[in-house]
């Protein structure tokens, strides 16, 4: 709709910026530690709608590495849930939920979360989606006392953290989600705590 896409549309194979910027942002932990520390943990990945995207390529990288990664996906509907096939290659195993019934379990992410955490030795938790779908996992996996890493979506304008668009209140004070983030320990978004409960500060 603007000039600079309209540029970048026209652009052909070979055509290519003057300048670009990245990468930009916080990544997940693990990609920051010792790869066999990583490979001595379990991982589990919840996704939510357009959040199965970023988390896709993260599980595709473990299962390249040798890691055994499983993953849950939920949607509202089976028409509206992406990358089912392409998670289904790469993960261990994949639970899919849908609000309707559709596809898989009936119901949201949190059942299916709550179970696997029962039943098996998980030692981290990421999540990527809607802001109240993350807030759940988050809270669920904090009283499971299992880290939880989520990976928040804010309007960004500058990305550079100059225009101050995408900070969110935090425990630890603001943050600003394209320089911090996008993914943060849920601790400082997340206060379980029955008598402090702050809620979900995902730009809500």
């Amino acid at each position: 709709v603007g000039a600079s896409t309209e540029r970048m549309a026209g652009l052909k194979a070979g055509d290519y910026f003057q300048d670009f910027v990245g990468p930009l942002g916080q990544p997940s932990e693990f990609v920051k530690e010792d790869l066999e520390e990583v490979k001595k943990r379990r991982y589990l990945f919840v996704a939510g709608g357009v959040g199965s995207a970023p988390v896709y390529p993260q599980v595709k990288w473990m299962k390249e590495h040798g890691i055994d990664v499983d993953v849950i996906e939920g949607s509202k509907t089976k028409d509206l849930l992406i990358l089912e096939d392409e998670l289904k290659a790469v993960a261990g195993n994949l639970y899919i939920t849908t609000d309707d019934g559709s596809l898989g379990e009936k119901g949201n992410v949190i059942s299916v979360l709550s179970r696997v955490l029962s039943d098996e030795k998980i030692d981290m938790v990421q999540t990527c989606g809607p802001h109240k779908m993350m807030e759940a996992v988050a809270e669920t996996s904090l009283k499971a006392d299992v880290f939880c890493e989520v990976s928040l979506e804010e309007r960004m304008a500058c990305g550079v953290k100059a225009c101050v668009g995408c900070s969110i209140k935090t425990l630890d004070g603001m943050k600003k989600v394209c320089h911090d983030g996008p993914v943060f320990d849920s601790k400082i978004i997340v206060d379980v705590n029955p008598k402090e409960n702050t809620g979900c500060s995902c730009g809500n």
